[in-house]
């Protein structure tokens, strides 16, 4: 029996206004793709929000979609000229096409943009040279590191073990980390 193979992607962008998911699901020419549905749960929130209109359409034909805070409910004023950050978390993404109950996706994907824009910033600040660093400076870049690895430890624990409560308590670890690190004179 023919089946659709359904399938998304959702790569880590450094772009804090947006969540950018692809379609690479496999579908077969001897169905049809009917009443397609992506529903997503943003980190705190108990409901999902499904995504309707242009931007379900769009969705549908060039098989990616561009979200913002407007589009999430975020954000209900001054949408499409004032852009808010999404939070950092664990967004829940469910796809679907007919019959919706039995066919269809879901994924947890671990957000980190938030923290990743934070310790690109760090790193940025740490004057290093194309030469062995001073002892100071690689202490702060062997800390770098190690933060870094529990940002992947989270994504890793969220969206492969799944695991989402251990992937949160490494991410607010590895966020505490990075903000210890950048307020060096507190």
């Amino acid at each position: 029996m023919a089946n659709h193979v359904l399938s998304l992607e959702v790569p880590q962008v450094m772009n804090q206004c947006i969540l950018k998911i692809f379609d690479t699901s496999v579908y077969t020419p001897l169905i049809p793709i009917t009443c397609p549905t992506l529903n997503i749960t943003v980190p705190g929130f108990g409901y999902s929000n499904e995504i309707t209109g242009a931007s379900m359409t769009a969705f549908v034909a060039d098989s990616h979609i561009t979200l913002t805070a407007c589009d999430l409910q975020l954000q209900t004023s001054l949408c499409g000229t004032q852009f808010n950050n999404l939070p950092d978390g664990i967004y829940i993404i469910k796809y679907s096409v007919s019959p919706n109950e039995t066919v269809y996706v879901e994924y947890n994907h671990m957000r980190v943009t938030y923290a990743l824009n934070k310790y690109y910033k760090i790193l940025c600040d740490i004057d290093v040279a194309a030469c062995d660093p001073p002892y100071k400076v690689q202490q702060r870049l062997e800390e770098l590191r190690l933060i870094f690895m529990y940002l992947q430890a989270a994504k890793s624990k969220v969206e492969f073990c799944h695991e989402p409560q251990k992937g949160m308590s490494l991410y607010n670890y590895a966020l505490k980390l990075l903000n210890k690190m950048e307020c060096s004179n507190c």
